[in-house]
């Protein structure tokens, strides 16, 4: 992925600060909206086959995690979204300087709020919501869009992980400086593909 034409350091980090924001916004706002669409228009445990035997809506409430493991955990899940959430932002404001790492954590922070707004709004009650998940595929899980942001996202971060990209798009190992700042080690410039 290409860098956007940008200014100072400052602004840089603004700009993709914003665009991870605004990735985060529009995966929160297309889940919540699917997830209305399907609660409004479908009664629970409702099927419809899109793709028989492979692919279906299947309006279901799921209390726990992936696999509806964790079923009594839901708060503790909760409280988990909410930190990563809280983390991702952090990232997001104060050490993403390159396209692809506001992309992942933007798809991240997304997925993340819209799961978390299930589980904060939805009943039985705050904080224990059940998450509303419909898209089923056969022999697999059924998931939601959320789910699906968080999944891509985690491979993209994978991704830039392995091939050793940091936060402001240089590659190499980062190490601490004796001023305490974030400096890379064996740094090759940034890549544009980042």
């Amino acid at each position: 992925m290409g860098e956007l034409p940008l200014g100072n350091a400052g602004s840089k980090t603004r700009r993709y600060t914003i665009l991870g924001l605004s990735i985060a916004l529009l995966a929160l706002i297309i889940d919540q909206g699917v997830k209305t669409l399907v609660a409004n228009n479908m009664q629970l445990g409702d099927l419809i086959e899109v793709i028989p035997g492979f692919f279906s809506i299947n309006y279901i409430l799921n209390p726990g995690a992936a696999f509806s493991m964790g079923e009594n955990l839901t708060f503790l899940f909760a409280l988990l979204q909410a930190a990563v959430a809280v983390y991702v932002t952090y990232l997001l404001f104060r050490k993403v300087k390159v396209l692809s790492w506001a992309i992942a954590l933007g798809a991240l922070l997304g997925g993340v709020l819209g799961n978390l707004g299930d589980r904060i709004f939805r009943e039985p009650y705050f904080g224990f919501g059940h998450v509303v998940d419909m898209f089923a595929v056969n022999h697999f899980a059924i998931f939601n869009v959320a789910d699906s942001f968080i999944v891509c996202s985690m491979i993209a971060v994978a991704y830039l992980l392995i091939r050793g990209v940091n936060f402001d798009g240089t590659i190499g190992e980062q190490s601490k400086s004796k001023d305490g700042k974030s400096q890379s080690t064996d740094q090759k410039p940034a890549d544009p593909e980042a």
